[in-house]
């Protein structure tokens, strides 16, 4: 379970947290297109956006807790869920996952590279 966070005090964590805020807004701007766009059915729409939402918010509270950055993966998986509702959330979930990515990977670097009192 330690290769899927970052130490609370990694610089990486704020650049993921930055991620997930902005993915919130995404999402919740998802909900239109759903709807406009491809016919989604309100309830459906509005329920598993609030789901990514919800599981980003939370893993954007908890980003210094061992179950933050866990929740920052099922937000990224959730937000790729979404385009099988809109296709146009694949792009945007898609380019927030790589964001992700990319900010953990080089936290992960950064750990590797810093002295052992450091972390």
């Amino acid at each position: 379970m330690r290769a899927l966070r970052l130490a609370p005090t990694n610089p990486m964590n704020r650049a993921l947290l930055s991620a997930l805020v902005f993915e919130v807004i995404v999402f919740g701007l998802g909900i239109p297109g759903m709807l406009l766009l491809d016919r989604v059915p309100v309830g459906l729409a509005v329920a598993t956006t609030t789901v990514a939402m919800v599981l980003a918010l939370a893993a954007a509270a908890t980003l210094r807790r061992p179950v933050g950055h866990p929740l920052g993966w099922l937000a990224q998986l959730a937000g790729l869920s979404l385009g099988f509702l809109t296709p146009m959330m694949f792009a945007a979930s898609g380019i927030f996952a790589l964001v992700w990515a990319g900010c953990f990977v080089l936290g992960k670097r950064i750990e590797k590279q810093a002295p052992p009192d450091a972390r």
